[in-house]
């Protein structure tokens, strides 16, 4: 049984690991989307955390940046089990960081195909990671 939830574990919250992420991650841009991440073999309660941003310097209204966080959030949230299943298989955790760097208000379905290209390159990156790791 598949669990669509984004838990309190799952969210990233720490403001050491989000300055860490943006000073040693790694990026990568699938527009609108700009993906930070780490992964690693640390052990970790829970294999996959995720963060998402957005720009006040395109968005002044906070009603506005609020929208665009809760369709990232909402597109992660559904998507994300297939990551987090290769992450359990592989014994990898993986702390994700998505800013939205688009100009104006997008389309839930803009989003959705946006996250699945995320969530497709980070399911590559962490079987690579595990091959290099045996």
């Amino acid at each position: 049984l598949k669990q669509f939830t984004l838990s309190r574990n799952e969210r990233l919250k720490s403001r050491k690991q989000i300055d860490l992420l943006f000073r040693q991650g790694t990026h990568l841009n699938i527009f609108p989307l700009r993906v930070s991440y780490i992964s690693g073999s640390e052990a970790s309660e829970e294999p996959l955390q995720f963060g998402v941003g957005v720009s006040g310097r395109w968005f002044k209204k906070a009603v506005d940046r609020n929208r665009v966080k809760r369709l990232v959030r909402e597109s992660w949230r559904v998507q994300k089990n297939g990551l987090k299943e290769i992450l359990r298989e592989k014994q990898l955790n993986m702390i994700v960081f998505i800013v939205y760097t688009g100009r104006e208000l997008p389309e839930y379905d803009h989003i959705r195909e946006s996250t699945e290209r995320v969530i497709e390159n980070l399911c590559r990156i962490a079987n690579e990671v595990a091959q290099e790791n045996t």
